[in-house]
């Protein structure tokens, strides 16, 4: 039997369904006038229900009874696959969404799949952008509380993960993880281009720039790029002329560690890398490493353009600026800019007049080491360059070039007034006078 009014009011409500108390603020009904309050208290900001341990405050009792398991410990919700226990009913079942692999929150943009919506409101923020966990010491923002708490680290100095073999600190569980595989000699990071190992993710990432060709560090005086950090900032001392690295023994200073090292070996006399194959020996261990790419033939560096395998990285990066097209040398007479060094100090003798390459038959003196072998062909009667195709032979590798395209049918100077395509860039120059009206050469190969 029902005591008061008020009791049976609220009972019939629950059989019937109706709902009797209007909110007057937004016109929603409820079915218990308590019900009625707590909605009331979060239309007002009221917070009626306080927390007799740390104060806190609520709108409704649910959420204090909730908040209070927080300092009871009470968690009366179990699974029954691992008896883990849970305070609230609303975990047990998302935790059971881990047994059963269900998924029911969709990102709309990649449709990736997630056993938590706030794992879905996260993941959004990659998409979206958003970084809403704030550094309060240096601004920094970030998109997971996680890494924000990783980053306050950096400021407090605190490293609660311990290498149990050295006890070696670290700020992140994952640098601990990294650090572990230099103990075990483990490198599990693998490179799919060139199959190198690695103990770090971080050194894999740095050594695919190699392959790639990537160029991340910008020198702000100069725009020049940059694979590596470490590159750019000794990049950077050609700029401040800074010589960091000084010789104890003749005070001689260095820009590069490197360069110290080699120097300190004048003073002592030390080459310890020795080829076990030819007994050649270096002062550093990188030259020998070089040196046995002749023997082995090894070529781990890739271009990822044309698959041209090369022995060094250097020669790679100089190869890419033939795919990129990109012209570092610049001629300071000229202002004309050429891909290699080299080609920029065979250009500065047409400026200079230098010919530092002499015929020992004639004293006939060249510009180049490449047409002075071309010349001597002429002494000894010597058609060394080949066409594959009709094996004719010819003198100079220019020469057998042109006549090349005789049979690919290359054309590459074109007429800029009329397009017209020529083999030879002679030919094109006697075909332009027929548009300045000068009297054209005639020539039996354009006739």
């Amino acid at each position: 039997m029902l005591a008061l009014n008020g009791d049976l009011i609220r009972h019939m409500s629950t059989l019937t369904g109706e709902k009797l108390f209007n909110c007057e603020v937004d016109d929603k009904m409820f079915g218990q006038n308590g019900n009625l309050k707590e909605h009331l208290s979060i239309q007002t900001g009221e917070k009626p229900f306080k927390c007799a341990v740390c104060d806190k405050v609520f709108t409704c009792g649910p959420n204090l009874k909730r908040h209070m398991m927080t300092h009871t410990g009470e968690k009366p919700f179990k699974c029954n696959i691992c008896a883990k226990m849970f305070s609230r009913n609303g975990h047990l079942k998302e935790h059971l969404r881990i047994h059963s692999g269900e998924k029911p929150f969709k990102c709309d943009i990649c449709n990736r799949m997630f056993n938590q919506n706030v794992y879905l409101k996260q993941h959004m923020r990659i998409h979206t952008g958003e970084k809403p966990n704030k550094c309060e010491i240096c601004d920094k923002v970030f998109s997971f509380s996680a890494s924000l708490k990783s980053h306050m680290r950096t400021h407090t100095g605190e490293k609660p993960f311990k290498c149990d073999i050295c006890d070696k600190l670290f700020s992140q569980n994952g640098h601990l993880k990294e650090h572990l595989s230099i103990h075990t000699g483990e490198k599990p990071f693998k490179c799919d281009v060139c199959d190198k190992m690695f103990f770090q993710n971080g050194y894999l990432k740095e050594h695919m720039r190699i392959h790639t060709g990537d160029k991340l560090f910008k020198c702000d005086v100069c725009e020049k790029s940059f694979t590596f950090s470490s590159s750019l900032k000794s990049h950077m001392r050609s700029h401040t002329g800074e010589n960091p690295f000084k010789c104890e023994v003749c005070d001689k200073v260095f820009r590069f560690s490197a360069n110290l090292k080699r120097h300190m070996m004048t003073h002592t006399g030390e080459k310890q890398f020795k080829c076990e194959v030819c007994d050649k020996v270096f002062r550093i261990g990188t030259n020998l490493k070089r040196h046995m790419m002749t023997h082995t033939g090894e070529k781990p560096f890739k271009c990822v353009v044309c698959n041209k395998m090369f022995s060094q990285n250097g020669y790679l990066k100089e190869h890419m600026r033939i795919h990129t097209g990109e012209k570092l040398f610049k001629c300071g007479v000229c202002e004309k800019s050429f891909r290699f060094n080299s080609d920029l100090k065979n250009h500065m003798r047409t400026h200079t007049g230098e010919k530092p390459f002499k015929c020992k038959i004639c004293d006939k003196m060249f510009s180049r080491n490449g047409h002075l072998k071309e010349h001597l062909s002429i002494h000894a009667g010597e058609k060394l360059f080949k066409c594959n195709i009709c094996d004719k032979l010819f003198r100079r590798n220019g020469h057998l070039k042109e006549h090349l395209r005789i049979h690919n049918g290359e054309k590459p100077f074109k007429c800029e007034i009329c397009n017209k395509m020529f083999i030879q860039n002679i030919h094109l120059k006697i075909h332009l006078k027929i548009h300045t009206g000068k009297e054209p050469i005639k020539c039996e190969v354009l006739k």
